[in-house]
C-alpha cells in the first residue's frame, strides 16, 4: 500500500519508507523484533512528519497571501501616485510651455508696438516741422500782403480824396485822364492783393485745422498705445512670474516622483522575489495540500490495515498458546 502511495504521489519520502518496511519485514523477524510494531511506528512518524510538512506549508500559505495581498496593493498604491504625479508634471509643464509661448508673442507685440510708435513719433515730428514752417512763411507773406494793402490803400485813398475836392470847386478844371487810369490801376492791384491775402489766410486756417487734427489724432494714439503697452507689460510679468512657479512645482515634483518611482522599484522586486517564492513553483500549495492529504489518508489506511493484521495475529497465536497447553495435559493426564 505505501509502495502504491509512493508511486500514485510520486514521493521520495513514501519510496523511502515502503523500501525501509521492505526491509524490516524481511531482516525484523530474524533479528526477534516486532515488525509490525516497527512498521507501525515507522508510519506513524511518516504521518507526524507529513502532518507536520502540512502545518508548515498552511503557514507558509498564509505568510505569502499576507505577503502578495500587502506588496500588490502597495504596488498598486505606489504606481497610482507615480501616475498621479506624472500627470501634475505634465500639465505644469503644459501650462508652463503655453504661458511662455503667450510670452513670446506679446514680447513681440510690444516690439512692433514700439517701432509703430517710434515711427509715429517720427512722422508726427516731420509733419509738426513742416507745418511751423509752412505756418512761417504764411504767416510772413500774409503779412507783408497786408502792409502792401495798408500802403497802397492809404496812397489811393490820399489821391481820391484830393480829386474830391478838387472836382467840388467849380473854379478847378477837371482832371487830368493820366491821373484817373492810374486810380483804376490801383484798384486792380489792390484787388489782387486781396485775393492772395485770402488765399494766404486760408491756407494758414488749413494748415492750422490739420496740424490740430494730426496732433490730437497722434495724442489719442499715443494715448491707446502707453495703455495697451502697460497692459501687454504686465501680462509678461504676470505670466513670466506664473511660469517661473509651475517650473518650480514641476520640479519639485519629478523629484517626489523620483522617490515614489525608486520606491515602487523596491517594491516591484520584493513582489518578484515573493511570486518565485510563493507562485513560481512545480507545485503549487493547493497541489501539495492535496498530495500530502491524501498521503496522510493512506498512510492511516495502512496504519488501520497493520493494526487489524496486528490484532488478528495475536488473536491466532493467543489461540494456538492454547492450543498447546490443552495437548500438553491431554499427554500428562494420559501418562
Amino acid at each position: 500500500l505505501v509502495r502504491r502511495l509512493a508511486k500514485e504521489h510520486h514521493s521520495a519520502a513514501l519510496q523511502q519508507l515502503a523500501s525501509r518496511i521492505a526491509a524490516v519485514q524481511k531482516f525484523g523477524a530474524s533479528a526477534g523484533e516486532d515488525p509490525f510494531a516497527k512498521v507501525k511506528a515507522m508510519i506513524s512518524d511518516m504521518i507526524t512528519r507529513l502532518q507536520a510538512e502540512a502545518g508548515a506549508d498552511a503557514t507558509e500559505k498564509a505568510y505569502c497571501d499576507e505577503q502578495l495581498d500587502k506588496t500588490q496593493t502597495k504596488k498598486a498604491e505606489l504606481e497610482h501616485d507615480v501616475a498621479k504625479l506624472t500627470s501634475k508634471i505634465d500639465q505644469a509643464s503644459s501650462k508652463s510651455l503655453s504661458l511662455k509661448e503667450d510670452v513670446k508673442q506679446f514680447q513681440k507685440e510690444l516690439a512692433a508696438l514700439s517701432r509703430s510708435q517710434a515711427e509715429m513719433d517720427k512722422i508726427r515730428y516731420e509733419s509738426h516741422q513742416a507745418f511751423v514752417e509752412a505756418k512761417a512763411e504764411l504767416e510772413q507773406g500774409l503779412e507783408g500782403v497786408r502792409k502792401a494793402l495798408s500802403v497802397l490803400r492809404d496812397y489811393y485813398g490820399s489821391a481820391a480824396a484830393a480829386a474830391s475836392m478838387i472836382q467840388s470847386s467849380d473854379a478847378q478844371p477837371a482832371q487830368p485822364e493820366k491821373h484817373a487810369k492810374a486810380s483804376g490801376a490801383g484798384s486792380s492791384i489792390i484787388g489782387m492783393l486781396e485775393v492772395v491775402e485770402s488765399d494766404f489766410s486760408k491756407s494758414l486756417a488749413e494748415i492750422e485745422t490739420a496740424e490740430d487734427t494730426a496732433a490730437t489724432e497722434y495724442e489719442k494714439t499715443t494715448k491707446e498705445n502707453q495703455i495697451e503697452r502697460a497692459m501687454k507689460e504686465k501680462d509678461v510679468e504676470h505670466k513670466t512670474r506664473e511660469s517661473a512657479y509651475l517650473d518650480k512645482t514641476s520640479s519639485e515634483l519629478s523629484t517626489d516622483r523620483s522617490s515614489v518611482q525608486a520606491e515602487l522599484d523596491a517594491v516591484v522586486e520584493y513582489l518578484k522575489k515573493i511570486e518565485e517564492q510563493c507562485i513560481a513553483k512545480a507545485e503549487t500549495f493547493a497541489e501539495r495540500k492535496r498530495r500530502r492529504e491524501a498521503e496522510i489518508a493512506g498512510l492511516k489506511e495502512a496504519l488501520t490495515i497493520l493494526e487489524n493484521e496486528t490484532a488478528l495475529l495475536q488473536r491466532h497465536r493467543s489461540v494456538a498458546r492454547e492450543h498447546r497447553h490443552g495437548l500438553r495435559g491431554a499427554m500428562t493426564l494420559s501418562a
